[in-house]
């Protein structure tokens, strides 16, 4: 089931590197940058998240806050985090059902071989709680830039 724009974005409740649960709706009155991605310390998902990094306060001005997902254990986030001083909330999606309710979820090919994993995605829920933006099958390359003009455009 997709989820579609204009609709109230589905909540869900993770564990946040903060080490707390962090639910969805606990950002309301904030604009939100949720972005999937497949794997920590990775090329493409370590450039992202260093675009992510790299723009934070720009974002922030916004009154956006930036939360990244993927389907890694913390453990595993607080290592990526550390390594790349990441200044925003990564979420531990190991049963992947934000993944899922986002219909993210998806099966790859990669060499020959297919295997259930995250596609790359980015969604901007606005401060009431709306979905009003995604981007799927994201290539990361200027991706960052493109999510703060949007909120800039359309948010501010």
């Amino acid at each position: 089931m997709a989820v579609e724009i204009g609709t109230k974005a589905p909540d869900f409740e993770l564990p946040a590197s903060n080490g707390e649960m962090v639910k969805l709706s606990d950002f309301q009155g904030k604009n939100i940058v949720l972005y999937f991605y497949p794997k920590d310390m990775t090329p493409g998902c370590t450039t992202e998240a260093c675009d992510f990094r790299d723009k934070h306060e720009s974002f922030a001005e916004l009154n956006a806050v930036i939360l990244g997902v993927s389907p890694d254990p913390m453990n595993r986030h607080d290592k990526f985090i550390e390594k790349y001083d990441l200044p925003f909330l990564l979420l531990a999606d190991e049963e992947h059902k934000a993944a899922e309710a986002y219909d993210v979820w998806k099966m790859k090919k990669n060499f020959g071989k297919e295997y259930m994993g995250i596609e790359r995605s980015t969604f901007v829920i606005d401060k009431d709680g709306q979905l009003v933006k995604e981007w799927r099958k994201v290539k990361v390359k200027g991706h960052v830039d493109e999510a703060l003009q949007f909120i800039k455009d359309n948010l501010a």
